[in-house]
């Protein structure tokens, strides 16, 4: 039965407060779960995680709850924070740092959706591809 393989290799812990955490508790779960994706993709969710956790800290007050899935052909992070702003995207100035975590989000995921739940905040769910 999929939906019962899938749900028993969900992975949701204590949310990650640092795109270091983020990286290192995703690395792991992809490690278990998609031992053999390519290099370059699991350096771009590991790259999309931590921007996405990033932005929450920065931005949102922090992690919520964090959650990896696996789905076919790729993988399913979600972040959720206690702010109800949707993120944006700003105006790139070479002369300040930062700005380009959404972009980056954006570009290297497949499918990104933001889901606001008032009172509770929002989620950000993205998918990123996994090939083998």
């Amino acid at each position: 039965m999929p939906g019962k393989e899938q749900s028993r290799k969900r992975l949701s812990v204590p949310p990650p407060q640092t795109g270091d955490q983020a990286r290192e508790i995703t690395r792991g779960f992809l490690r278990a779960v998609r031992p053999g994706a390519a290099a370059a993709d699991v350096d771009a969710v590991l790259l999309g995680v931590s921007e996405l956790v990033t932005n929450a800290v920065r931005h949102a007050g922090g992690v919520t709850d964090f959650l990896l899935e696996p789905r076919r052909g790729g993988i399913v992070v979600a972040v959720s924070d206690a702010s109800v702003r949707r993120p944006r995207k700003v105006e790139i100035n070479p002369a300040v740092p930062g700005g380009f975590g959404w972009l980056l989000v954006r570009e290297l995921a497949s499918e990104v959706i933001v889901t606001l739940s008032p009172g509770r905040g929002k989620t950000v769910r993205a998918a990123f591809p996994l090939r083998a």
